[in-house]
């Protein structure tokens, strides 16, 4: 690990919110509802208790994961701006706390939720825990320029466990729900990267504008937007698809293609004399994209929850 003794070790009385920051609750965010959209879509109903309480456990699940990144990255998080101020680097949470609060909860969330759902789902959470925090954080971070290639798996995973908490299996539906995520995280961290490059380069932390420049970034992030776009039209062709996610795909795949291209055709004084302007905004609209097509999953879902369902696209699946 970096040089720690930047990090703040004043004696500090840590608050609620110090411990929630902790888990990183914007990312939980994320979580919950892609594992909510994956098991409201699934074709097998949930108890509502059922439902809220796993829920619940992946979000602690989520959470845990969240501590445990904390910890370990608390060196270079003391180094970048975009992180300084998180609760171990500004001093208001101790590093052994972190660690303890991580493990606790990541045992408790995947214990729940065998109890409140099944073996198989809570086994996919305990994976996506390993996965985030031991081959993510600890492995690939500071290891290769392809972490969040590889790393974003962590990430992809919660509409898969919504599923198998509702079915207690896997099908191709969830699958391509984390190929969607997978294959769109690159694209959306690279942007934050090319912004964020002094910040990665200070940690040492190999993002690829670190290691490989921003030129080749951009081709990445051109390329990486091609093959999501096929990703993220195929649940149209599947049971929980339609014409409706078809449309709003199809336009946001135009939206985020134009801007896949303007980053390619950017040169260097372009992105000097606005700031990075247009990083920033694609960075922005990857998000609301990400976001509208878990909406649309939930359109489909019910439109056929009312017979409204149009169901003229070939179902594959």
């Amino acid at each position: 690990m970096a040089d720690v003794s930047s990090i703040d070790t004043r004696e500090y009385e840590a608050q609620f919110g110090d411990y929630v920051e902790l888990l990183k609750p914007r990312v939980m965010r994320l979580v919950v509802f892609t594992a909510l959209v994956g098991m409201l879509v699934a074709p097998v109903p949930v108890h509502p208790v059922i439902a809220f309480a796993s829920i619940l456990c992946i979000a602690i699940g989520a959470g845990a994961s969240g501590a445990l990144n904390m910890w370990w990255d608390r060196d270079i998080d003391a180094i970048m701006k975009r992180t300084m101020g998180r609760p171990i680097p500004s001093g208001r949470v101790q590093p052994g706390e972190a660690l303890a609060i991580g493990l606790a909860l990541s045992g408790l969330s995947v214990m729940l939720l065998a109890v409140f759902a099944n073996l198989a789902a809570a086994g996919w959470l305990a994976f996506t825990i390993f996965f985030y925090v031991v081959v993510y954080s600890i492995g690939l971070k500071r290891r290769t320029p392809q972490n969040i290639v590889i790393g974003g798996a962590a990430g992809a995973f919660p509409p898969l466990l919504g599923w198998v908490v509702a079915t207690g299996s896997i099908s191709v539906e969830p699958v391509l729900l984390v190929a969607l995520i997978l294959i769109w995280t690159p694209p959306h961290f690279w942007a934050l990267a090319l912004w964020r490059n002094e910040d990665y380069k200070a940690a040492g932390i190999p993002m690829l504008p670190v290691a490989r420049g921003e030129r080749v970034t951009r081709r990445y992030i051109f390329g990486y937007t091609l093959l999501l776009i096929p990703v993220a039209l195929a649940p149209s062709f599947t049971q929980i698809g339609g014409i409706a996610y078809f449309a709003v795909s199809l336009v946001l795949n135009v939206v985020l293609l134009a801007g896949a291209w303007r980053l390619l055709k950017r040169q260097e004084s372009d992105r000097d004399a606005d700031n990075f302007r247009a990083e920033k905004q694609f960075f922005g609209f990857t998000i609301v994209y990400l976001f509208v097509h878990f909406v649309m999953l939930l359109v489909e879902a019910t439109l056929r929850a009312f017979d409204l369902s149009i169901t003229a696209l070939p179902i594959w699946f």
